[in-house]
């Protein structure tokens, strides 16, 4: 089956601001994770998150859009204004596109302003934004209209494992035919109500050291942060950009999904295999993956028991940059997608926040404490939705 070449990319992540800046704080294993700022946490059970610093919503977009959107769609907004951009799309080339997002949360900080609205002051206070805002498909629809697509439009809701769902969907759609697909996914839960929804998770880091939270992988594993942001990215066929040589990051080749509410990793070795026959590659042929990182002695030994199961133990370096920013959702895989796109250009692979070394019983060969020097051509990128959701995408290389 053909791939989809990657031709814009768009990100907005606790450790960063645009894909460069994202990267180079990767790159250098900065922590995005800090104590909650975006409100007063001070007793809260999990005071941690991985927040997006310095983001100004009227930098980048029209104040009619800001009265109607959530933190949420501005990212996704400003971080497709990106992807579009470097993908040297023009007003004819954006009619036809479609669209193809996925969400877990949905508006919940504006939806938190209007509820407190119509308790505090009644239903006239209440905007009629609201009726869509909070909405997990909004950002599809505002991407949508702001680019003034006519193509068909959908969004995944599978947590984590959403975003990489978005993405196989472009895939799909590029291989039907599409001529241009926006994808990936974007988060904002950082509300109290965003906040509280994730105390009922028995997964969430009660630790309050930003340095210790969320060490993947590692024995000292206690749990995930939960953050915010993700990535945009624009997905072509090959011959249709090369009228307006753009920058080419790498092929999408290989999806597959698999559900099993199970925590055996039976489910994510069956996605990943499902991806790599969509590819038509062999375990030997992936030369890294970027893995989901749950983040607890459960779910990391679950997915290492499958890496290796699949490629033999120790066998594929294992990269897990979404220790430095949190675990971000429907945002979390294409953000890894981006990491590993990178990767395969710069010849590097990004460290895994502060964990220090894997847990030996895992038998995993975790990229840790220092970026490693690479030469990979391909890439496997896991990701797995509370529930039993898993996802895995093969990428290569432009030039493979």
């Amino acid at each position: 089956m053909t791939g989809a070449l990657i031709t814009g990319l768009g990100v907005i992540a606790p450790t960063g601001l645009g894909t460069d800046a994202y990267w180079a704080a990767t790159r250098a294993g900065h922590l995005g994770i800090r104590r909650i700022g975006r409100f007063d946490a001070t007793g809260w059970p999990a005071p941690l998150g991985g927040e997006v610093d310095g983001f100004d919503a009227a930098a980048h977009l029209p104040g009619r859009l800001i009265a109607q959107t959530d933190r949420m769609t501005q990212f996704a907004l400003a971080a497709t204004d990106w992807a579009v951009a470097e993908a040297g799309l023009t007003p004819d080339d954006l009619a036809g596109a479609s669209i193809s997002t996925a969400a877990a949360f949905g508006g919940f900080e504006y939806g938190q302003r209007q509820l407190q609205s119509l308790w505090r002051q009644g239903p006239k206070h209440v905007s009629t934004y609201m009726s869509f805002a909070w909405f997990y498909a909004v950002n599809a629809g505002q991407i949508s209209i702001r680019n003034a697509t006519r193509g068909p439009a959908g969004v995944f809701v599978g947590e984590q494992a959403g975003g990489l769902d978005a993405i196989g969907n472009a895939l799909r759609q590029v291989r039907s035919g599409a001529a241009v697909v926006i994808t990936g996914g974007m988060e904002s839960s950082r509300s109290p109500y965003g906040h509280a929804s994730h105390l009922g998770n028995r997964d969430i880091s009660r630790e309050p050291r930003p340095d210790r939270a969320y060490l993947p992988f590692s024995a000292d594993a206690c749990g995930y942060v939960p953050g915010e942001g993700g990535a945009i990215l624009v997905l072509e066929p090959d011959a249709a950009p090369q009228r307006r040589h753009p920058v080419r990051y790498g092929r999408v080749t290989g999806y597959g999904a698999a559900f099993d509410p199970g925590a055996t990793g039976s489910g994510l070795r069956r996605a990943a295999q499902l991806a790599l026959a969509d590819a038509r590659r062999r375990p030997e042929d992936i030369d890294a993956v970027f893995a989901d990182a749950g983040g607890t002695r459960a779910l990391d030994l679950a997915e290492a028991t499958a890496i290796a199961e699949l490629f033999g133990p120790h066998a594929v370096p294992v990269v897990a940059p979404k220790a430095g920013t949190g675990r971000l959702f429907s945002g979390g895989g294409p953000v890894d997608v981006v990491a590993a796109l990178l990767a395969f250009r710069d010849g590097v692979l990004p460290p895994a926040g502060r964990v220090t070394a894997p847990d030996p019983a895992y038998g995993i060969d975790l990229v840790t404490t220092e970026p490693r020097q690479w030469s990979g051509r391909s890439a496997l990128v896991l990701a797995r939705g509370t529930g039993g959701f898993h996802s895995a995408l093969v990428l290569t290389a432009s030039d493979d």
